[in-house]
């Protein structure tokens, strides 16, 4: 086997795999509003700000952090995922152009592929049935079930461990945040790019440490492969 094998891919959901089309901000927006915070002005302005600097982050660790109450954090939660439910339902998902056909392209050339999100599993699962994507990946991992959430390592290092990946070093990790990156990093894999289809943006990619920055996920198999040759 190669010394620059990737033996697992670690690929984020939304913004990444799927389009969000800002169904986040939105269900964010009518979480806020029931948590107690302003409709308009500075807080609303902060909270906003923070979601966008957060993105990819656990949503219940996002709410503690804005709210300071535990109770609350916990009832913004609840209330941003059902309104996520909702829209998706109202306005619909699709994937990112190519994301099936990446995922295909790296299990067929024998490349572990675990999808993450800071989703509940409840959610996960909920996106992955309207895509029909219930059985497209080797692994999905939410972080209630790997201990926390991004910009931790733990989702990143469940995939390893119940993959039972030999070493990090055979890792790639694909997101659209730096708190992907971040994870990346953390977990040890030797690839740890960044995806120009969701929130942030080239220059945030490579200043969080993105090895790669790609137009969309549709070029991720293709440079995995390329390491792998």
């Amino acid at each position: 086997m190669s010394k620059t094998m990737i033996d697992l891919a670690v690929l984020d959901m939304a913004g990444t795999t799927v389009a969000d089309d800002g169904l986040v901000l939105q269900a964010f927006d009518i979480a806020a509003t029931e948590a107690g915070i302003d409709a308009e002005g500075p807080q609303r302005d902060h909270a906003r700000k923070y979601v966008l600097d957060t993105m990819g982050q656990s949503k219940i660790t996002v709410f503690r952090a804005l709210l300071g109450d535990e109770h609350r954090a916990q009832l913004a939660n609840q209330t941003f995922e059902q309104a996520y439910d909702r829209l998706i339902d109202e306005v619909g998902i699709a994937p990112i152009p190519g994301a099936a056909e990446a995922v295909s392209a790296l299990r067929e050339a024998n490349v572990r592929v675990a999808l993450t999100t800071g989703f509940s599993r409840a959610t996960q699962d909920r996106l992955l049935a309207a895509l029909g994507w219930t059985d497209i990946a080797d692994l999905t991992v939410s972080p209630s079930e790997a201990g926390r959430g991004r910009p931790y390592p733990d989702m990143v290092l469940t995939a390893v461990l119940r993959l039972r990946i030999d070493s990090v070093h055979r890792v790639a990790v694909l997101g659209d945040t730096t708190s992907d990156i971040a994870t990346g990093h953390a977990a040890g894999a030797r690839i740890v790019a960044g995806t120009l289809t969701g929130a942030h943006d080239a220059d945030r990619l490579r200043a969080a440490g993105a090895t790669h920055v790609l137009a969309s996920v549709a070029e991720f198999a293709t440079v995995i492969l390329e390491e792998c040759s």
